[in-house]
């Protein structure tokens, strides 16, 4: 049997994980590259089955009381929020007489509001989570709602068009706890870097294949434009996030023991014994000192896309995938300003497969009700592209059926969430970006690395003492660390001494135990 959060998960289903996986990136006809299903591949991409009319297809509201579904995400609230709740809650009605309340949380104090929702079990309904955001934490803690029936019962245009590699690398104890984004199914790290700039001053990107390489390109700007930061770092976003360095926690990120994803070994370490961190560290160290990072890296809370925004930013980190830099030039409104640079391999873990999902809170007073929401945002264009982008013709216009442009609104409605919502797939796509995109999505997935430890999650039940302890450790130095803004050779000592001290080597061994079971498994 196979060690998962919080128990087993049966041989059959992971086996079957694996499977479809390797298909999917093989290019075999099984699966369909974390699109949809073999039947449901074409209209996944280009006409879903419900309408994108303004008009229900059908009632489907009959017989169900009035509810208002409670959406709690992570973004900075939008201007036009309560006319984008008001034109959903026009559609909802007739077809889950249902209406939205949008709750939006700033990334700055997501993790205090979000920790302070579950701890005081405050009545909502639907909770963005993922994997690298506690979500095994929070399912310990009872935060959200199993969601195998609710499935079943309310989520049918999930499950016809989610590639079941979502749901099964996103279980824990064999279970559904949120219902991932229909989007990407690879990984890859790079930065997003001003090209305006890049051109003016004659610097040939291409020629960057690592971080290392950067030194060169941030000499320059920092020389011919003191005015920019060439590099913008904070909590999360560094060379060392799990994205750019390719280290699978094997579950929540937020607990010791890593391997590497790019690479075939199975052995557990401390972030400490692994060279490319402590590398990644020193080399951040020397970047801090020469002036190419914000000094206030270690403490400032301002989001990267934001700080781009206000255009003193030569270069951000960032997670990527194709159109990443078209999609943040819409968000900032930097058109024709940006583009992207992958420094490392495409790789796939369980960290993509639960990287974004809708959980249902287990103070949900009607989660059929929810479950039918998020349903509608795997299926129903309208509903999808409206929470995304607002309304027609006042905060975008059409350019054909599937393409659109930004208005003199788009500013008061612009949350740049996509990848947070139903399917991705159902999308409009920005005229700035390739008309191609959900194409080239699907040959992003194609020829990744698998992880050696997709589909294994970390029980940490019997350690929370241990794991709460190296939790803090964390918080008084990783981020100072993982900026730059300290000493390595005097901190990482220290760090890794009170790490011990907190019971670092015993998670690790046993990260070690479970994670041998379950190779022996496969």
């Amino acid at each position: 049997m196979i060690r998962t959060n919080k128990g087993v998960l049966g041989v059959t289903t992971t086996m079957l994980t694996f499977a479809l996986l390797l298909n999917a990136c093989s290019g075999g006809s099984g699966a369909t590259n974390g699109n949809a299903s073999p039947s449901n591949a074409g209209e996944a991409a280009a006409s879903p089955a419900a309408s994108e009319a303004a008009t229900p297809a059908d009632n489907g509201a009959a017989g169900l009381e009035p509810y208002t579904i409670k959406l709690v995400y992570t973004g900075a609230p939008q201007a036009d929020e309560a006319k984008v709740e008001a034109k959903l809650n026009e559609y909802l009605k007739d077809k889950i007489n249902a209406s939205i309340d949008l709750m939006p949380i700033d990334w700055g104090p997501w993790d205090d509001k979000i920790n302070l929702m579950i701890a005081s079990r405050q009545k909502v309904d639907i909770i963005f989570t993922a994997q690298w955001n506690k979500h095994a934490v929070n399912v310990a803690k009872g935060a959200f709602l199993d969601l195998g029936d609710l499935l079943k019962e309310n989520g049918q245009d999930i499950l016809k068009t989610l590639d079941p590699v979502f749901l099964e690398g996103a279980k824990i104890n064999g279970k559904n706890y949120g219902v991932p984004t229909n989007k990407e199914l690879a990984a890859q790290g790079g930065i997003i870097y001003r090209k305006d700039i890049a051109d003016e001053l004659g610097i040939d990107m291409t020629a960057v294949k690592t971080i290392a390489d950067l030194d060169n390109v941030y000499k320059v700007v920092k020389e011919k434009h003191p005015e920019l930061t060439p590099l913008y770092l904070k909590d999360g976003e560094t060379f060392n996030s799990h994205y750019f360095g390719n280290y699978d926690a094997l579950g929540d990120t937020s607990i010791p023991g890593i391997i590497l994803k790019d690479e075939d070994g199975t052995t557990v370490k401390a972030n400490y014994d692994v060279a490319r961190y402590v590398d990644t560290l020193k080399l951040t160290r020397d970047y801090f000192k020469k002036g190419y990072i914000n000094s206030d890296a270690a403490t400032n809370q301002t989001m990267n896309y934001d700080a781009m925004k206000a255009g003193n930013v030569f270069s951000m980190t960032s997670s990527l995938k194709p159109g990443k830099d078209k999609e943040l030039e819409n968000q900032t409104g930097m058109t024709g300003k940006l583009a992207q640079l992958e420094l490392n391999t495409k790789t796939i873990a369980t960290s993509e497969t639960a990287g974004s999902m809708l959980g249902i809170s287990s103070t949900s007073e009607d989660p059929a009700r929810a479950m039918m929401f998020i349903n509608l945002l795997h299926s129903d264009k309208y509903v999808n592209n409206l929470l995304n982008f607002g309304i027609e013709n006042d905060h975008y216009t059409k350019v054909s059926d599937e393409v659109i442009k930004s208005s003199d609104n788009t500013k008061n409605y612009n949350p740049g969430a996509a990848w947070m919502f139903g399917s991705q797939f159902l999308n409009y796509v920005w005229e700035t970006e390739d008309p191609n995109k959900w194409e080239k999505f699907r040959e992003f997935n194609q020829n990744a690395k698998v992880s050696p430890g997709l589909g294994f999650v970390f029980d940490g039940e019997s350690l929370k003492a241990e794991i709460g302890a190296v939790v803090n450790v964390d918080k008084q130095y990783l981020t100072a660390l993982e900026t730059g803004s300290v000493d390595v050779d005097k901190v990482l000592p220290e760090y890794t001494a009170k790490l011990k001290s907190a019971g670092i080597e015993k998670i690790i061994a046993e990260k070690q135990s479970q994670f041998d079971k379950f190779l022996a498994s496969k």
